[in-house]
């Protein structure tokens, strides 16, 4: 089979991770042994991205509307992501990859934020991809965030009323300096955005698969931007 190359580049894909417990459920297993089977999966979507030379993967690990979920499902969630940074975090090294946090992770579990600061600190001098995580993420929150660090700067008189649009606003987002997102995907069949990124995904592309994440391959991935590239990407303009 001949191997798939990008057409056309693109710079930052954000995936919804969805189906996680369904995928579990279906098969008469623990909902949490999907979360332990989606991070397997997402090392090899990681190594799939890196391959083709996408620069951003960003993607929904844990919501602010998910600590709703049992506890006994969160802790299992938070063990895993543990596992998964120690287990994967020398090959995302050598992988030229820069991790970054979306969301206020200082609110996870001790053990958690010691993982994940330790690997913030590993990786902080890579350049040639990023991981971008949302964790404790909700697009709502972010945005009155961003407004409120404006109305601070403001206040201190760091910036003026004129200074303030569209790219002053986006350096106060959790995303700042990361380029636009070309692609979300959601799996599971789910189609809804359930507060992700809704400031940064304007004027994105979506795609909705009916596949729960744990089975969400670098085939499905190949799938699903196969039919990107056959996008036609306006940006609200017309095409003659």
């Amino acid at each position: 089979m001949e191997e798939f190359k990008l057409s056309r580049p693109i710079k930052h894909l954000a995936i919804i991770m969805d189906g996680n417990g369904r995928w579990a459920k279906k098969r008469n297993l623990p909902r949490t042994l999907g979360h332990k089977k989606a991070c397997e999966t997402l090392i090899e979507v990681i190594r799939e991205t890196c391959k083709l030379d996408i620069y951003c993967l960003s993607i929904y690990a844990f919501s602010t509307e998910n600590w709703n979920r049992p506890k006994d499902e969160i802790d299992h969630l938070f063990k895993y992501l543990d596992i998964f940074f120690k287990t994967n975090i020398k090959e995302m090294m050598d992988l030229g990859i820069k991790i970054r946090i979306m969301g206020d992770y200082t609110k996870l579990p001790k053990h958690t934020v010691k993982t994940i600061e330790k690997s913030l600190e590993d990786t902080k001098n890579n350049t040639k991809h990023v991981l971008n995580i949302a964790l404790n993420y909700g697009s709502r929150p972010e945005i009155i965030r961003a407004t409120k660090l404006i109305m601070e700067d403001y206040k201190n008189n760091k910036i003026s009323l004129d200074d303030i649009n569209e790219e002053t606003y986006k350096n106060y987002l959790y995303t700042k300096d990361l380029p636009e997102i070309d692609l979300l995907i959601r799996t599971s069949g789910e189609q809804r955005l359930s507060n992700f990124m809704l400031y940064q995904l304007s004027y994105s592309e979506f795609i909705f698969t009916p596949t729960y994440f744990p089975d969400f391959h670098k085939e499905e991935l190949i799938d699903c931007l196969k039919i990107f590239e056959k996008r036609d990407r306006r940006f609200g303009t017309i095409k003659e």
